[in-house]
């Protein structure tokens, strides 16, 4: 008799892609692709003074355990400190967010979207690197600028000036 069944995904702790996004490390633990769309997992390394600018994505609702460290999460909502053990959940429906490690220490993130499809634009926008490798985050010219916003409006994605949570 043949099992249909799927397998479970097993990676090891230095398996995965992982990826230099804006000077963070994000390695993707599991992706749409073994999920059937249904969500995609990323663990994230956030140095100092690392984390995305403030975006929004109505489609797709965006989860974060902290796993060591600390960060401070914004939203349109206010300001959340982040510490070792919180858990944060951005819900569907848009509203503008960013996080940014302002301490000296890393942070560890591990990181869920529902659906999956996050993980596509990392690939997209970040560089192929060991896990645990941080690279500059890459210089924002106008040009570099307009390349990101394609992209991440091509992954649902919307981003705003970084000063736009205040």
């Amino acid at each position: 008799m043949e099992n249909s069944k799927a397998a479970p995904v097993a990676i090891g702790a230095s398996e995965g892609q992982s990826l230099s996004v804006a000077g963070g490390n994000y390695r993707i633990l599991v992706s749409g692709k073994e999920t059937g769309g249904a969500f995609a997992t990323i663990d994230m390394l956030i140095p100092p003074g690392g984390g995305p600018g403030p975006h929004a994505h109505p489609d797709f609702q965006e989860s974060f355990y902290v796993v060591d460290g600390e960060v401070e999460v914004k939203s349109e909502a206010g300001t959340y400190i982040a510490q070792k053990g919180a858990f944060i959940s951005i819900p569907k429906g848009g509203i503008v967010h960013c996080f940014k490690n302002k301490t000296d220490s890393l942070a560890h993130l591990l990181c869920m979207v529902v659906p999956s499809g996050l993980e596509e634009m990392f690939l997209a926008i970040g560089k192929p690197v060991e896990t645990g490798t941080f690279l500059p985050p890459p210089v924002m010219d106008a040009e570099a600028l307009q390349k990101v916003q394609a992209l991440a409006a091509k992954y649902g994605q919307t981003l705003y000036p970084p000063d736009f949570l205040g």
